[in-house]
């Protein structure tokens, strides 16, 4: 790993040239006080959170939403109650859970859980409901007690592309570097378009090899997808893949070539991780549960 420390410095002229705040966020923080969990002189606020398939440790947007649950449940005083789903079937149940037992608002994860949060929500026409990188304007029927929380994550990928494009350059390692998403869903489809022109507009002939490993949660999978794409001369791989984005990050290291994390900072997975293109999902939570007890 000598030669990954060798380059830090360059890499840090690279990110002042690139102007890399790699953030995309829903909303922006502040630090006004709260009214302690209250919501129009009533009882607590109550908060639910329904992470999808890949799980609370999946290091990107699970991981994150439930960070924003803790923090509001710390700084905010709102009673929150975070589920887990072993697969897509269980949706619905949690949704149809916290609804039962009063929840005000419930959150799900992300995109994959459209379909649950709109049946649930016409069950459910009193309980809030909010959803993760989805605009409900994208949707062809919402239920009027359904808030979408998008984000403009290509803005933060086209910084990633940039970067690792001028880094490519730099070291002249080679021609080639690696996508791995997830599924084929508008989200990622997102980061990776955003990528792509990064990359693009510092050298359209540097090739983006991407794929997919049609899953979130294997790890093992963006491992194999991971190897593929450096075998055809990638040399810095992105991943875009929620849980199973640690094994393309694994992969990178074991094959002695550069990474790029994606929604949480994922620079402890070693010092081949060039950096991470932060979407603050945890700053969408805390901040949607203010505004709800703000009224």
């Amino acid at each position: 790993m000598e030669l990954f420390g060798k380059t830090r410095a360059k890499l840090a002229a690279l990110v002042a040239a690139a102007a890399v705040a790699l953030a995309a966020c829903a909303t922006t923080a502040s630090e006004e006080p709260s009214d302690g969990g209250q919501h129009g002189g009533e009882a607590p606020l109550k908060v639910g959170f329904v992470a999808d398939a890949a799980g609370l440790n999946d290091r990107s947007f699970n991981y994150l939403g439930n960070e924003g649950m803790k923090r509001a449940e710390e700084e905010l005083g709102v009673e929150i109650r975070v589920l887990t789903s072993d697969s897509s079937a269980d949706y619905i149940p949690n949704m149809t859970t916290l609804a039962r037992q009063g929840y005000d608002l419930i959150i799900a994860s992300g995109f994959n859980q459209i379909e649950a949060v709109a049946t649930v929500s016409s069950e459910f026409p009193e309980t809030k409901f909010a959803i993760l990188d989805v605009s409900v304007a994208s949707l062809d029927e919402v239920n009027p007690n359904v808030m979408g929380l998008p984000f403009q994550q290509d803005q933060a990928s086209y910084l990633a592309g940039y970067l690792a494009a001028l880094f490519l350059q730099e070291s002249g390692e080679g021609d080639a570097l690696g996508a791995v998403g997830g599924q084929p869903i508008p989200p990622v489809e997102n980061w990776m378009d955003g990528f792509a022109r990064g990359v693009a507009a510092v050298d359209p002939s540097i090739r983006v090899i991407s794929g997919y490993s049609q899953t979130f949660a294997d790890p093992a999978a963006c491992m194999q997808l991971a190897q593929n794409q450096i075998e055809q001369g990638a040399k810095i791989v992105f991943q875009v893949a929620g849980g199973c984005g640690p094994g393309a990050l694994n992969a990178a290291a074991e094959a002695g070539v550069w990474a790029i994390g994606t929604d949480a900072d994922q620079s402890d997975f070693g010092e081949h991780v060039l950096t991470s293109a932060i979407k603050r999902s945890d700053v969408a939570v805390y901040e949607t549960i203010r505004a709800l007890l703000d009224g």
